[in-house]
């Protein structure tokens, strides 16, 4: 497609303009033409026409709500430049993967590596006096080395604290003497935020520092599938120019406040950026401080999809959709909630339940303490409770791990692994042969070193059908796929 010459308006634009009436271009000439001859016997005070001059020192016409912001905040925004040791391919690998595994490594030998240094550019805001910032996980993912510049022109070192794939934030310090002193901007809230409401971006576009742009709150409470099919709720949406290296830097209110950190934009179209809410990082900011990562945190609900011969017995209305409670654990948050097995759930914080897997996504980025709006249908009623997350206990790591692959664990100090101990009837672990004596390594990839390790891997299976482990038996190891139930 050609580009449109300048000045050109597309077809569709041109369809949409109406001509002027003669007559209204009429009128228009003479409400000009009275205008003009109403200048005439104006006073010359001040200039031609006699209209003011704009001075510099008119508040109105340059001091905006938006230029104070910068000013204030301006100074606390970072740059991040991130480095990434990538290693060249060899030019004569084979591409396809069926080639067999010792003619990639003959014509492997002819290549000596080569190693290549990638550097990748976002923002962030330094939000307290140590020095921490706040930044997306995916500009400084996978890097070797990062570095901070700040707007007076100083550069430093930084560190990674923690990061969080699920809402895609990170934490970083910056590595400074005990004499600096840095800028920063505490974050606000963001439960208050109103659509329309004026806002302002500051980031690092393209490697331009410190650029500016404004909008408005779009919509608010947005859920986008970011590349990878990996889903995100919860999203603000506004029009301010959000470009690639503006990725973590700071939205804002007309106020000052920090309301977001920008996260992304919708591909092929212009003034539709995102942003994470600054209520939902200051939770993620609190558990990688704290822990280097976003603990597992539980609710105590099992749930199902709704077979369509169960719709009428359920009296759910057309188009309805939800997902089917068909177990609550008792003294955990949802039954202290009032959550009940045979509740339907429709929507939770205001987001619309399709599915058990869409239910199950929303779930994996919720962080300890909280708070979950539950919209519940049951009985031809709908109710709305609100239920806190909180941390998985150890007790609950068990249970979920014997109901789901069906294994019995203890911890082994001196192998570093989980000696399985019982395995369960009927499961799919015994349909596979696993017994009592075998040692259970790893799930999905995460080494099974301690008890927190063993907590994660297992908060990590729900919302899935399988788990990859591996089994340790005598010398030997072994990959298998359980079913989970």
């Amino acid at each position: 497609m050609h580009a449109p010459r300048p000045g050109a308006k597309s077809r569709l634009e041109f369809m949409r303009m109406k001509p002027v009436p003669r007559i209204r271009f009429s009128m228009l000439l003479l409400s000009m033409a009275s205008v003009a001859t109403m200048a005439m016997f104006l006073p010359l005070a001040g200039g031609p026409f006699g209209v003011r001059p704009a001075l510099a020192a008119d508040p109105f016409l340059r001091r905006t709500a938006t230029v104070d912001v910068v000013e204030r905040i301006g100074p606390s925004v970072v740059n991040i430049t991130t480095e990434q040791i990538v290693e060249s391919q060899s030019p004569f690998r084979p591409q396809s993967g069926t080639i067999d595994p010792r003619v990639e490594d003959f014509f492997g030998n002819f290549f000596e590596p080569r190693s290549q240094t990638v550097q990748n550019l976002g923002s962030g805001v330094i939000f307290d006096r140590q020095g921490h910032v706040l930044t997306n996980m995916h500009v400084i993912a996978r890097a070797s080395r990062v570095r901070v510049a700040i707007a007076d022109g100083r550069e430093f070192d930084a560190e990674v604290i923690g990061a969080d794939e699920r809402n895609d934030l990170a934490v970083l310090r910056i590595l400074m003497d005990k004499k600096e002193t840095l800028p920063f901007t505490r974050p606000g809230d963001s439960a208050d935020l109103l659509v329309g409401e004026p806002v302002i971006a500051i980031g690092n576009p393209f490697g331009f520092s410190n650029s500016v742009t404004t909008g408005v709150i779009s919509a608010v409470n947005r859920s986008v599938n970011a590349q990878g099919g990996v889903p995100f709720h919860g999203l603000l949406q506004t029009d301010a120019l959000i470009n690639p290296g503006n990725s973590g830097g700071p939205l804002l209110n007309a106020e000052g406040r920090l309301i977001g950190i920008n996260v992304a934009i919708w591909g092929g179209a212009q003034g539709i950026g995102f942003a994470i809410p600054i209520d939902t990082a200051k939770r993620v900011i609190r558990e990688l401080l704290l822990y280097g990562e976003v603990q597992p945190v539980w609710l105590g609900l099992e749930f199902q999809e709704i077979d369509p011969n169960l719709r009428p017995l359920l009296e759910l209305p057309n188009g309805a959709h939800g997902v089917l409670i068909n177990r609550v654990q008792a003294g955990s948050p949802a039954a202290r909630a009032g959550i009940r097995r045979g509740d339907i759930v429709l929507g939770i914080d205001d987001r619309r339940v399709k599915s058990a897997s869409s239910l199950n996504e929303m779930f994996k980025s919720m962080t300890d303490g909280q708070p979950i709006a539950f919209e519940l249908f049951n009985n031809g009623d709908v109710r709305a409770v609100e239920a806190r997350a909180e941390e998985m206990p150890p007790a609950v790591v068990s249970k979920i791990a014997y109901g789901m692959l069906g294994l019995d664990l203890s911890l082994s100090p001196t192998d570093r692994a989980f000696e399985i101990s019982e395995v369960r009837e009927g499961s799919g672990a015994e349909a596979l042969g696993l017994r009592a004596g075998d040692y259970l390594i790893k799930i999905n990839g995460v080494v099974l070193t301690d008890d927190e390790a063993l907590r994660r891997a297992v908060a990590r299976l729900r919302g899935n059908t399988r788990a990859l482990v591996v089994v340790q038996r005598g010398p030997g190891r072994y990959h298998l796929t359980i079913p989970l139930q």
